[in-house]
C-alpha cells in the first residue's frame, strides 16, 4: 500500500520529468497514435525500444493527461484496489482529463480491470508493456474489442538514417545491418547495452515472472537461438541439445517465454494442416541486428543471414501470416492475406552463377504452388528483372523493397 502523499509525489515528479526528457527521434508510428474513446491503444514490444519515448511524443501533442510510469520502483507496493486513490491523486495533481497514458503497465496485476473501467467511463486509455502473451491474454479478457494494438520495434532503417544524419546508401545500409536499431546501442556503441539488454529481460520477464529454477539455461537456449538465426530448429533437437531440461514441453515453453517477450520470432513451415505446421520444424529470426551480434559468435561475418533477418522483421512489422516453403526446393517466405497466400519472397545477398539456379527454381516451385505470376528476390544491392517459366521475377535491393 502507497500512501495518497506518496503517490502525488511520485505522479507530481513523473509529470515534471516528462519536461526535460529528450522528445528523440519521431517514429514512424507515432501517426498511428490517435487516442479515441471507449478504446485502448496498446503498444507492445521489446524492452529499449523506444516505447516510452513513442508515449512521449504522443503527449506532446496533447495538453491535458494523465501519465504513470509502473517501471518506476517507487510504485512496487502499489496495487490495482488503489485505483481510486489514484484517480483522486490524478486530479489534485493535473485537474480533470479524459486520457489517460500508462508506460509498462504488465507490473501491475489485475490492471486491466482498471482499464476496462475507464473505457466504460468514456476515457481514452494508451498503454505500453514489454510482454506481448501477457497482454493478449488480457486483452482477450476484459479489453474483448476495446483495444487497438501496435507493435514497435527498434529503429527502421530510415529512422537510424535520421537518427544518425545520414543519407541512404549501399554503405549506410550496410551499417545498419550490423548496428540495428537499438536507440542507445547506436548512441554509445557500447557492446555492454545490447548484452546487459539479454541480461535484463531473461531476468525480469522470464526468470521472476515464470520462476525459472535454472535462469542460466534458459540464457544458454536464448543465445543459441539467436546464433542460429534463419536455420531450422525443433523442440526435440533442443531437448537433446540440452538434455538438463527433462522434457520437450519445457523446451516448448522456454521458447515461447522468449517469443513473448519479443527477443525472437519463430517461423513456421506452410502447411495448409495446422497440426502439420506444429509438428514441423520451424525456423528462428532475431529482434535486431545488432543485438544478435553482440550477443551471439559469427553472425556478423554472416552477410546473407543479417539480409534475411532484416528482411523477416520488415516483413514481421506488416504480416501476421508468414511462412517459410519447402517441398523439393525451399522459399524464404510467403505471405498469406486472409485465406490466400500473395508474396513469394526470396533473400540472397548476391544472385551469382553459382546460386542463380537454386534460388530460382525455389522461388518459382512456390510461385507454381499458389499461382503466383510475379516473385521477388530481395538482395543487398542488385536489381534486375528476370523471366522463367513465363513468371516475373524481381531482384530488388532489399531497402527498396515496399511489400
Amino acid at each position: 500500500m502507497i500512501l495518497k502523499d506518496e503517490l502525488i509525489k511520485i505522479v507530481r515528479s513523473q509529470r515534471d520529468n516528462l519536461g526535460i526528457r529528450d522528445m528523440g527521434t519521431i517514429r514512424q508510428d507515432l501517426i498511428k497514435i490517435n487516442p479515441i474513446r471507449n478504446f485502448a491503444i496498446v503498444i507492445s514490444g521489446i524492452r529499449r525500444c523506444g516505447k516510452s519515448t513513442l508515449l512521449l511524443q504522443s503527449m506532446n501533442k496533447e495538453e491535458n493527461f494523465h501519465y504513470l510510469n509502473f517501471e518506476d520502483p517507487r510504485l512496487t507496493d502499489f496495487s490495482v484496489k488503489e485505483f481510486e486513490t489514484l484517480e483522486e491523486v490524478f486530479v489534485h495533481v493535473n485537474g480533470m482529463n479524459e486520457l489517460y497514458y500508462f508506460d509498462e503497465i504488465q507490473n501491475l496485476t489485475g490492471w486491466e480491470t482498471y482499464v476496462r473501467y475507464l473505457l466504460e467511463i468514456n476515457k481514452r486509455v494508451i498503454i505500453t508493456g514489454s510482454n506481448a502473451s501477457l497482454l493478449s491474454k488480457e486483452l482477450g479478457t476484459k479489453l474483448t474489442g476495446r483495444n487497438i494494438r501496435l507493435e514497435l520495434f527498434p529503429f527502421s532503417y530510415p529512422e537510424y538514417l535520421k537518427y544518425r544524419g545520414m543519407d541512404d546508401s549501399e554503405e549506410s545500409f550496410r551499417a545498419y545491418l550490423i548496428t540495428g536499431g537499438f536507440p542507445e546501442y547506436i548512441r554509445t556503441g557500447l557492446d555492454e547495452v545490447l548484452q546487459n539488454l539479454l541480461v535484463d529481460i531473461i531476468s525480469r520477464d522470464i526468470v521472476i515472472r515464470y520462476n525459472i529454477k535454472n535462469p542460466g539455461l534458459i540464457t544458454e537456449i536464448a543465445v543459441y537461438l539467436l546464433g542460429n538465426i534463419s536455420c531450422e530448429f525443433s523442440y526435440s533437437k533442443l531437448q537433446k541439445i540440452f538434455p538438463a531440461i527433462g522434457s520437450v514441453t519445457t523446451i516448448a515453453s522456454y521458447v515461447h517465454y522468449l517469443e513473448d517477450t519479443y527477443l525472437l520470432f519463430t517461423l513456421p513451415r506452410f502447411n495448409y494442416s495446422q497440426k502439420s505446421r506444429q509438428i514441423n520444424p520451424k525456423k528462428i529470426y532475431g529482434i535486431d541486428n545488432g543485438f544478435i551480434n553482440v550477443n551471439t559468435t559469427g553472425f556478423s561475418d554472416d552477410h546473407g543471414r543479417r539480409l534475411e533477418n532484416y528482411v523477416f522483421l520488415e516483413l514481421r512489422k506488416k504480416y501476421r501470416e508468414i511462412f517459410y516453403f519447402r517441398e523439393r526446393r525451399e522459399c524464404d517466405f510467403i505471405i498469406k492475406e486472409k485465406t490466400k497466400i500473395t508474396k513469394a519472397i526470396q533473400v540472397c545477398f548476391e544472385v551469382n552463377n553459382q546460386n542463380k539456379d537454386r534460388e530460382i527454381h525455389g522461388l518459382l516451385e512456390a510461385m507454381n504452388m499458389f499461382d503466383l505470376d510475379e516473385g521477388y528476390i530481395l538482395t543487398e544491392r542488385q536489381e534486375d528483372t528476370i523471366t522463367a517459366e513465363g513468371k516475373k521475377i524481381m531482384l530488388i535491393p532489399a531497402r527498396k523493397f515496399n511489400s
